[in-house]
């Protein structure tokens, strides 16, 4: 019997809002079941921000150099093979809860006035939308109405999410999405392949119900400090409208205790996923991968939210649990692992073949309890800000050179972090001396072998859709 899977991503999920990640405060029960009763990813990092690009790298295991979903709006190119796509044809029927934030290919559509090249919030192809939760999120809004929840609290999603705190949790976006995916599952007949997008805990930073009063801003740890002066892409964030934190102390504190509210309702809600799987017998038959699509500053490094180069913006929760290594279930592992590996990873837990275009590796080999001789040694992401310098204009004609340098790549090992800037600048951390990259490093005897290997792993990633094939060759 092929195995159900369920993919699960929380959106603006960092690693360390985990509590068996270490966290001293925050409360994630069933986070830490699934991680017990699983594998748990110390080192996981999604390869992108924000939520299109990071999302793009995920759903087609390729660097975000080779898929170009360089942000919300970048369409994606359909040539690309994605995990819906891979599933359908091994018997599947994929089935979305959510949203998946990818543009439409613009050369598969023939009429211009086409709605769906007005927006990024395109569903993944391969997908049916059992919940479709794009745009306004009207089933939810319209389910609070039938509830007798009425006036402007209600009128739009912004202020239905802004209002959240002011309901029980019951009434949720992320209940509504649980609700409707328990239904599904209840109905199920054969094996069945989920994804469950939640929306939490993405701003805006308002918790459900009682999660709201959950944290007492009093008791959470200052940030990490903003530095100024050591880039110019650095600074420029710093000043962002989206990305400037708080000066307010105070202020802060209370996003923050937002935020953890936040994490602690979805894991409230993944405990009644994990329950009816067991009630149901599918516990021991269904292949469960949870991580996020990016992370979520909370102030670190005077910004919030994601983008630039530090670690908050992309590492990010990783657990895997496939009951058919139940020698590993409980262990951590410490190798660096990154959001393109979940699509090789549910490829061979299936039985389908990997699509050829992955950067990513499977995880079965770490989730058995070996290690490959030649796993990475380092993870890879980045960042590009050519956004803010575009509109939204199909086919319009500009000049790509500058564009192109408005981006950067980090590698990040035991030791170091390096970021590379599309301008040829760089920077480098020493991560020993320092693990919040305060440390800059200079010295060429360090930095020169990690320029190195980054120029190794792009050329060894750069797509390769027809390298290994030489048409007449005997």
């Amino acid at each position: 019997m092929s195995p159900n899977v369920l993919l699960l991503t929380l959106d603006q999920f960092r690693w360390d809002a985990l509590s068996c990640a270490g966290h001293p405060l925050v409360k994630t029960p069933n986070l830490d079941k699934l991680a017990a009763s699983g594998v748990r990813l110390a080192n996981h990092f999604a390869q992108a921000a924000p939520c299109a690009p990071g999302r793009a790298a995920l759903y087609t295991g390729t660097y975000q150099f080779n898929n170009r979903v360089v942000a919300n709006g970048s369409p994606l190119d359909h040539r690309f093979d994605n995990v819906a796509l891979m599933a359908r044809r091994h018997g599947y029927v994929p089935s979305l809860f959510g949203y998946t934030d990818q543009a439409v290919d613009p050369s598969t559509i023939d009429d211009p006035q086409d709605p769906r090249l007005q927006t990024y919030e395109g569903i993944l192809p391969g997908f049916d939308a059992v919940l479709d939760l794009r745009h306004n999120h009207e089933p939810w809004l319209a389910w609070l109405g039938s509830q007798g929840f009425e006036g402007e609290d209600i009128e739009t999603v912004g202020r239905a999410l802004n209002t959240e705190n002011h309901r029980s949790a019951e009434y949720s976006l992320s209940a509504f999405l649980t609700d409707h995916l328990l239904e599904f599952i209840a109905t199920q007949q054969q094996s069945w392949f989920v994804h469950a997008s939640y929306l939490r805990p993405h701003p805006p930073y308002r918790a459900a119900g009682s999660f709201s009063t959950m944290y007492d801003p009093n008791d959470i740890a200052l940030p990490i400090p903003r530095r100024n002066g050591i880039h110019p892409l650095a600074d420029a964030i710093l000043d962002h409208h989206e990305m400037k934190a708080p000066v307010d102390v105070d202020r802060l504190k209370r996003r923050q205790a937002q935020y953890f509210g936040m994490v602690s309702e979805v894991d409230h809600q993944l405990g009644r996923v994990w329950d009816v799987l067991k009630q149901n017998g599918s516990w021991d038959n269904t292949l469960i991968v949870i991580t996020a699509d990016h992370g979520e500053y909370l102030g670190d490094h005077g910004l919030i939210g994601k983008g630039g180069f530090y670690e908050q913006s992309y590492r990010v929760l990783g657990i895997v649990r496939d009951p058919t290594y139940p020698q590993t279930h409980g262990t951590v592992i410490q190798q660096f692992t990154e959001n393109v590996d979940v699509l090789p990873t549910i490829a061979e837990a299936i039985g389908a073949e990997i699509p050829r275009q992955c950067d990513g590796e499977s995880l079965a080999p770490l989730l058995s309890g070996s290690l490959p001789k030649e796993w990475r040694d380092a993870a890879h992401y980045e960042f590009d800000w050519r956004s803010s310098f575009l509109t939204n204009a199909v086919g319009t004609q500009r000049s790509e050179s500058s564009l192109q340098k408005k981006g950067l790549a980090v590698s990040i090992n035991d030791k170091h972090a390096y970021v590379q800037f599309g301008d040829g600048s760089w920077l480098c951390f020493d991560l020993v001396a320092d693990p919040t990259w305060g440390a800059v490093v200079s010295d060429p005897a360090v930095v020169l072998p990690l320029a190195q290997a980054m120029s190794v792993w792009r050329a060894t990633h750069t797509d390769r859709t027809h390298t290994s094939t030489l048409l007449g060759a005997e």
